[in-house]
Order: C-alpha cells, then sequence, then structure tokens
C-alpha cells in the first residue's frame, strides 16, 4: 500500500495554519471596530454634552426657535411644484397659489411669534432690580457703615443666582458717592459706605417768606 501518512499531515498543518491565521484575523477586526465603537460613544457623549450646554444657554437668553420642517414637508412642498399635466393645469395652479398664500400667512405669524417671545423675555430681565437699586436699597437697610466686601457678601447670598463681585460693587459705590446717592467713611485704612443723610425739611416759615418774596 502506498505510504498517505504524509500527504495528510501536510493537509492537516495547512489547515490548522489557515484556521490560526483567519483566527488572528478576526480578533484584530474585533479590537479595530470595538476601538472605533468606543471612539464613536466618546464623541455622541461629548456632543450630547455640548447638546446640553447649547440647550440651557438658550433657556437662559430665552430664545425661541421656529420648529423645523420635516423632509416629508419639503419632499411635499417639491412634489406640489411639479408641473402638472396640461388637462389639469388650471387646478395646480389655483393649488399652488393657494400654497403661496399659506406660506405668506404663516411667515408673519411666525416672526410675531419670535419677537412676543423676545418681548417677554426683555421684560422679565427689566423687571429685575439694577445692582445700583441693589446696592442702595441694601445701604438703606443697614445702620451702620459696611465695606465694599461686606455688601458685595450680603448681595450675594441673596441673590445666588447673579455674579455679583466686590470689585464691580467698589466701583459701583464711588460712582453713588460721585453722584451724592452714598456717604464714604475711612477706619484705618478701610473704607466704608453709608445711605446718605437724609436732608431735614424747610420750615414752614421759610417756605412762606420765599413765597411772599416771590410774589
Amino acid at each position: 500500500m502506498p505510504d498517505t501518512t504524509t500527504p495528510a499531515t501536510e493537509l492537516a498543518s495547512q489547515y490548522i495554519a489557515q484556521v490560526t491565521g483567519d483566527l488572528d484575523a478576526n480578533v484584530k477586526e474585533q479590537e479595530r471596530v470595538g476601538a472605533e465603537i468606543a471612539s464613536l460613544q466618546e464623541q455622541l457623549a461629548s456632543l450630547q454634552r455640548d447638546h446640553g450646554v447649547l440647550v440651557s444657554m438658550q433657556q437662559a437668553l430665552g430664545i425661541t426657535t421656529a420648529p423645523a420642517e420635516s423632509a416629508s414637508d419639503s419632499d411635499s412642498d417639491s412634489a406640489s411644484a411639479v408641473v402638472p399635466s396640461p388637462r389639469r393645469k388650471k387646478a395646480g395652479a389655483a393649488a399652488g397659489a393657494k400654497q403661496t398664500a399659506q406660506k405668506s400667512t404663516a411667515a408673519p405669524a411666525k416672526r410675531a411669534a419670535r419677537k412676543s417671545a423676545a418681548r417677554t423675555a426683555g421684560t422679565a430681565k427689566a423687571a429685575e432690580p439694577t445692582l445700583v437699586e441693589l446696592i442702595r436699597r441694601h445701604l438703606t437697610e443697614q445702620k451702620e457703615p459696611r465695606s465694599a466686601a461686606e455688601i458685595s457678601a450680603a448681595l450675594g447670598q441673596a441673590h445666588p443666582h447673579r455674579d455679583i463681585s466686590a470689585k464691580v460693587v467698589r466701583v459701583t459705590l464711588e460712582g453713588l458717592v460721585a453722584k451724592s446717592q452714598a456717604e464714604r467713611s475711612r477706619q484705618g485704612r478701610s473704607v466704608f459706605y453709608t445711605a446718605p443723610a437724609a436732608k431735614p425739611a424747610a420750615a414752614p416759615e421759610a417756605e412762606a417768606q420765599a413765597d411772599g418774596t416771590g410774589t
């Protein structure tokens, strides 16, 4: 009988080598695909974080956006723009005129809605007191002199949503002093501020004399 052991062994070795190579290639491909998936997941997470930040900024600024038209709507518009057959020319012209009229009336309505929303947001912001008003009110409520740091700390606790720094408060206080709407005093190296002293009311006799001289 011919010796067939050697060819069978070589064939088995070839299959083993091929399977081993395919297995290694499969493992490497899995690693590559896994790395791409991880990179895409990181990109998706980053985009989602950016989206959340942008939505928060949009809400804080009071911006309203009109809903975007869907692809089906745009497709239907493009389909309606196709020239109709000669037998239905009049019907197609009437439909196109109707759609044009609808779009022309919808655009001003959207603009009016945006202006109304912006006006509402502006009114809400205008209703919030300014820093000057807050400082004047705080000085009026205090019975003792307060430094700029103390005033900024008190206003920061009362209005945590506002970024009130001691430097801005100090500049504002100096402006009020220049306008005689606040008074400044020194104790050593420290500077303190108080509300302006109330002016005494004029005596009735003096007012009467002033009226008499005027006539």
